[in-house]
């Protein structure tokens, strides 16, 4: 998986940094990089693809025999959450291609319904968004009006519990996953200090 590796290109470059500045130990930190620009190198040769409509973006699984998957995982790592992970940063063109894939009907796991839009997964089922894609879509974003749509749809989605959960369906939030879920409740919390320090006004809101 595409962003997985990704993932593991900048986790391999923060040891390296600690081994340069903290420990001095110039043989692992060269290791860790070597094998970080190994990873680095592969995703830039093997994992740009070419969608049938929207062009070159980020592939989110490749085989090395020309084979590409076209989806995205709600779950982090994810396309997605590209930015979010440090690999690239939002601008990225080839990132932009990607999130305009994930966030559209070309996404085999995107759904519109009467709550809201968002990626689900099979683990859920059919019609089932995850409200983790909501939130990354929000922090992966320089867009004020986006950013406080997403904050609409997951106050409007806890099915009355006062709590995110896995997912809900895209017709009824009281039709839901996992009555706690701890992570994409971090990510809320995650989502709702950045808003608070880059967009504090979009907490004044009443959101409907």
């Amino acid at each position: 998986v595409i962003p997985s590796y990704m993932f593991a290109v900048v986790s391999l470059r923060q040891p390296a940094q600690i081994g340069t500045t903290i420990y001095t130990d110039a043989a692992f930190a060269k290791d860790s990089t070597a094998l970080a620009d190994e990873v680095d190198r592969a995703i830039k040769a093997y994992a740009l693809v070419e969608h049938p409509s929207l062009g070159k973006m980020y592939g989110f699984e490749v085989d090395g025999f020309g084979n590409r998957l076209f989806l995205d995982d709600t779950n982090v790592p994810s396309l997605l959450s590209i930015p979010y992970l440090g690999y690239t940063d939002m601008d990225d063109p080839l990132y932009q291609a990607s999130r305009h894939f994930v966030w559209s009907n070309f996404q085999p796991w995107f759904y519109r319904g009467k709550y809201g839009d968002g990626v689900g997964s099979p683990h859920t089922g059919i019609d089932y968004i995850w409200p983790m894609s909501i939130i990354m879509r929000a922090l992966t974003s320089h867009d004020k009006e986006e950013i406080a749509e997403c904050i609409k749809t997951l106050r409007n989605t806890d099915g009355n519990t006062g709590f995110i959960h896995e997912s809900y369906h895209k017709d009824d939030p009281t039709k839901f996953t996992r009555p706690w879920f701890a992570w994409v409740n971090t990510l809320f919390c995650e989502l709702i200090l950045k808003v608070s320090q880059e967009h504090p006004e979009l907490l004044k809101r009443q959101y409907a």
